[in-house]
């Protein structure tokens, strides 16, 4: 039986007019959760919610810079008032970069770890009270990478490590306070997030990605997510690749950074490093 019944909850979703967040607000509201529809694309999270709400389900959406503390304090503020409380978060919101650490600007990095690091840190400090108070749970949308090396993506890869040493410790902090911590690291997923990757100057990249193991449709990868949520598990691996990539990294880690680097090596020979 699930620990969990999303039915009647208030979920708030970060960087929910792309891929994977648009697949989170449609299946947690198919289980009939409110959404609340967080994103710096402020038309998306509007059209958004207008084919939630279309579908039946309660959803408002929110222009929210994760970046900035202060929209997000003001935005799930909202979300509690416009809902009466708040039961999960889940940090999704993230952005990427395909370059070579000796060709890349730190600006670069910065910017991936102000968005995927600190814009869940600030989501999570403006969500812990009400969280807190509805015994409620957080779902960190982490990589392959949190755990293992990635050839042309340091900053990513320091991103999604920082999110484990930061939700792992918090989950033993609020532990007695009823708040549990869902992370979950899937591999390629097919969203627009490699798309909008960052190159070393902080433009789009130009060159194509290159995929190890087959890319996951965001639809498949959410409902492992959501059955992971309601059986209060604190790490998912979902998929073969991710699977693969967690036991190989800590068994044969000289081995795992070898077949990395042979399928990823290629990024680093091409335009916009």
């Amino acid at each position: 039986m699930a620990r969990r019944d999303f039915a009647r909850r208030t979920v708030v979703v970060t960087g929910a007019a792309g891929g994977l967040g648009r697949a989170l607000c449609r299946r947690f509201g198919a289980a009939g959760a409110n959404i609340a529809a967080l994103d710096s694309d402020a038309a998306g999270a509007a059209a958004l919610a207008v084919e939630l709400r279309a579908l039946g389900i309660a959803a408002q959406d929110f222009a929210c810079d994760v970046t900035d503390p202060q929209a997000c304090a003001a935005s799930i503020s909202q979300a509690v008032t416009r809902f009466g409380g708040l039961d999960v978060l889940i940090n999704n919101a993230g952005i990427t970069h395909r370059s070579g650490f000796a060709q890349t600007d730190a600006a670069v990095i910065r910017r991936v770890m102000e968005v995927n690091f600190f814009g869940a840190v600030h989501c999570t400090r403006a969500a812990l009270a009400p969280l807190v108070a509805s015994r409620g749970l957080i779902i960190v949308i982490s990589s392959v990478a949190g755990f293992a090396p990635l050839i042309a993506r340091t900053g990513y890869a320091a991103s999604k490590h920082a999110l484990h040493g930061f939700f792992d410790s918090l989950r033993t902090e609020i532990a007695d306070d009823g708040v549990e911590v869902l992370m979950v690291c899937p591999s390629f997923i097919d969203t627009g997030i490699a798309k909008n990757a960052l190159g070393a100057d902080g433009l789009p990249a130009l060159h194509a990605q290159r995929v190890v193991g087959t890319r996951a449709t965001p639809a498949a990868i959410v409902e492992q997510i959501f059955r992971a949520a309601c059986r209060g598990d604190r790490l998912l691996l979902p998929g073969g690749t991710a699977w693969l990539s967690w036991w190989v990294s800590r068994l044969a880690p000289r081995l795992y950074a070898k077949l990395m680097a042979d399928s990823l090596r290629a990024e680093l020979h091409g335009t916009n490093q």
